[in-house]
């Protein structure tokens, strides 16, 4: 097999703190591919700064000039993770024989990274990085996140557990998933639909050697999307619900007429008060789900661009090697 391309994309938004230390470790494990002639010479790097309010872009531009397999790419704003990674795929798709994807804190073990080289080179399409355990998140992480696949499981979502964003891709696997055109992404639902050859690496995940998790609070809304994007199961729940309370409604209007005809019926102002509360707050919550998908609806049928690219210096780097690609093949 001729020496793949490879274009690691790192998605950063304000990550001034890890960068410099992420890229030297990134650096000399594609170094060390590039040598050992796993990979092509050239191979890239490929920060995305997915709209960084602090130094995160000046520290990409210093890192060009530092290393010879950088490149950085910049949006106008923030367009966030998924997007960052969307985009890092489809500027390299059309020189990279594969692509991996991984952020810049580096909790995912990038030592795997050659394991990963040799699986695809053994024929796998997608190598899919999955943590072997969860021992370094506290109780409460473990238990929303084991509830959130068996969530997913149980409405038909085909998700890898303990799979984040960590994988190599094949060009013609990004090819296809670059034809997914939605705007709600939510690439670990994604990318196991689209049924190419398929490993799993184990790695061990690493504690966060510096700063902190730049999307704490978004995890919550991640994990909803994810369910709203792939299945209609919180309309199917609110319709069940309503037709629970439906029939116990009915239930208690035929309580109260047989309490009115034996003239032994009392009035309740709390448990009228609780009722209301109660049904209002249901239809809330019902409408809420059902406003979540016209949302989305909303969002896809506009055609808006996902991101919009300030500066683009990876592209600029390839163009001799397009050139040639496009004379081997015709």
């Amino acid at each position: 097999m001729q020496n793949p391309r490879l274009t690691i994309i790192v998605p950063c938004y304000n990550e001034e703190a890890v960068l410099p230390k992420s890229a030297h470790i990134l650096d000399g494990i594609l170094t060390d591919l590039i040598q050992h002639k796993q990979v092509n010479a050239a191979s890239k790097l490929l920060f995305v700064d997915d709209g960084s309010q602090d130094k995160t872009w000046k520290l990409i531009k210093s890192l060009e000039k530092q290393y010879s397999t950088v490149t950085g790419l910049k949006f106008s704003r923030n367009f966030g993770h998924q997007n960052a990674l969307m985009a890092g795929m489809q500027v390299a798709s059309p020189t990279a024989e594969i692509v991996i994807t991984i952020d810049a804190d580096l909790q995912d073990d990038p030592q795997v990274i050659p394991e990963m080289v040799a699986r695809y080179r053994a024929g796998s399409d997608i190598v899919l990085g999955v943590r072997n355990d969860r021992s370094s998140d506290s109780l409460f992480k473990r238990w929303t996140a084991d509830g959130f696949y068996r969530l997913m499981e149980r409405i038909g979502v085909q998700l890898v557990p303990n799979h984040a964003d960590f994988r190599l891709l094949s060009q013609r696997a990004v090819q296809a998933l670059l034809t997914y055109e939605e705007t709600n992404l939510f690439l670990r639902g994604i990318v196991p639909r689209l049924g190419f050859p398929t490993t799993k690496l184990y790695y061990h995940r690493q504690p966060r050697f510096a700063s902190v998790s730049k999307y704490p609070l978004r995890k919550v809304a991640f994990a909803f999307d994810g369910i709203t994007s792939f299945s209609i199961a919180p309309i199917k729940v609110i319709l069940l619900f309503g037709m629970v309370i439906s029939g116990g409604s009915l239930m208690m209007m035929l309580y109260a007429l047989i309490q009115g005809l034996l003239g032994t019926a009392t009035s309740g102002w709390s448990s009228l008060m609780t009722s209301l509360w109660f049904l209002g707050g249901m239809q809330l919550i019902g409408i809420s789900i059902v406003g979540e998908y016209v949302g989305k609806i909303f969002a896809e049928v506009k055609h808006r661009p996902r991101y919009i690219i300030e500066t683009d210096d990876y592209t600029a780097t390839q163009q001799p090697a397009i050139v040639n690609s496009q004379r081997v093949h015709g």
